[in-house]
């Protein structure tokens, strides 16, 4: 496996340091640094820098953090799947943020990424081949966002990537040289350390098809249907969860009368102190969504098979983890010290749990 760093000249330290922690082979620096953003001719280079001999290559982006074995996992994912394209970070507000999520609560490693959405793009390994398509497919395009571009390629092939639902990649800092700094603060869906990491994406159930997908943006909660990107917008617009609700199967009076039953007096006022009653509501439905669709895939991906069911146990606390911050509007998310994201996952598991019983009910 040959490997580069994506970078610019006003990272390029950072992108070195990055490079030698790593082990990486070298830096792919932008060929335009006065000209406009634009992650793509940068991406170019770095996919273009394929090592004689390589059957696979890796392109990391230079604003992350990751293990000093990370060119070992990545090796041993790649020869697990050889003919996937592999994706090591997952914001932690998106739709496949909501799918890994997911994916973690029911205890799968991988899951499939959605269509209609950008493939996340910090850290991707690919088969040599399918970096030269790629390459041959972006040249000359309009777009500047490598990861929008991916999704366009991966979804003309009629095969998304492979998402590692354990994140040992992670992002740093909240600039953006491309223009996303008003997302905000922006973290992995689920991240775990290497030695927890290793066996499960070793070893870990492929969530194929997650169903609808629960997900959170901008303090409220949403439902990617399944099919979505068939429709005229492609799929990307986003569906409130009320709305999508009579989709999925589940009656809004089901959900409400959870709600009622099932969250915790106490810890939602302590949320609703903080963050507003509505963002205590709309997390609380959005982790029993989640609950309730992970029992659903555990049930069909059945026994987890050979990993450590403690590095899974961690796996599901990091998810459900993040659900609560990243929930939040990017302005409010500095608000989220480690007392409150503790918080939030007490009370967010509360929800999870009561969806997982809906899940088993049905």
């Amino acid at each position: 496996m040959s490997s580069a760093v994506m970078t610019h000249p006003v990272r390029l330290v950072q992108a070195q340091e990055l490079a030698d922690r790593l082990g990486l082979d070298g830096l792919a620096l932008d060929p335009d640094p006065d000209g406009p953003p634009s992650a793509l001719l940068t991406a170019l280079v770095a996919w273009a820098a394929v090592g004689a001999g390589a059957s696979h290559h890796l392109v990391v982006q230079d604003d992350v953090s990751a293990p000093e074995n990370m060119v070992e996992l990545v090796g041993r994912a790649a020869t697990r799947f050889p003919d996937e394209a592999l994706v090591y970070y997952t914001n932690w507000h998106a739709r496949n943020g909501g799918a890994s999520r997911l994916a973690a609560l029911a205890g799968a490693s991988w899951v499939r990424a959605v269509p209609d959405e950008f493939t996340p793009s910090l850290a991707v390994c690919l088969p040599v081949d399918t970096a030269d398509d790629f390459r041959e497919f972006a040249t000359g395009s309009d777009e500047r966002h490598d990861d929008e571009l991916f999704s366009v390629f991966f979804r003309a092939r009629g095969r998304m990537s492979l998402i590692a639902v354990p994140n040992v990649v992670e992002h740093i800092g909240t600039s953006s040289i491309n223009g996303h700094a008003t997302q905000g603060i922006r973290l992995a869906v689920c991240p775990v350390d290497a030695a927890d990491a290793a066996p499960l994406l070793e070893r870990g159930r492929v969530l194929e098809e997650p169903g609808w997908i629960p997900y959170m943006r901008y303090g409220e909660g949403y439902i990617r249907l399944v099919g979505q990107e068939s429709g005229p917008d492609g799929g990307r617009g986003h569906h409130r969860w009320r709305d999508a609700l009579p989709m999925t199967g589940l009656e809004e009076r089901t959900v409400l009368d959870a709600l009622a039953d099932g969250m915790p007096a106490d810890l939602a006022a302590e949320v609703a102190r903080l963050f507003g009653q509505s963002f205590a509501e709309e997390l609380w439905i959005h982790c029993l969504l989640l609950g309730r669709q992970a029992a659903e895939a555990a049930r069909r991906l059945g026994d987890p098979g050979d990993v450590p069911p403690e590095s899974l146990a961690r796996l599901r606390d990091a998810a459900v983890a993040t659900a609560g911050p990243a929930g939040l509007p990017p302005e409010r998310r500095p608000e989220a010290g480690p007392q409150e994201v503790r918080l939030m996952a007490a009370f967010a598991w509360t929800a999870v749990r009561a969806g997982e019983r809906l899940g088993r009910a049905s």
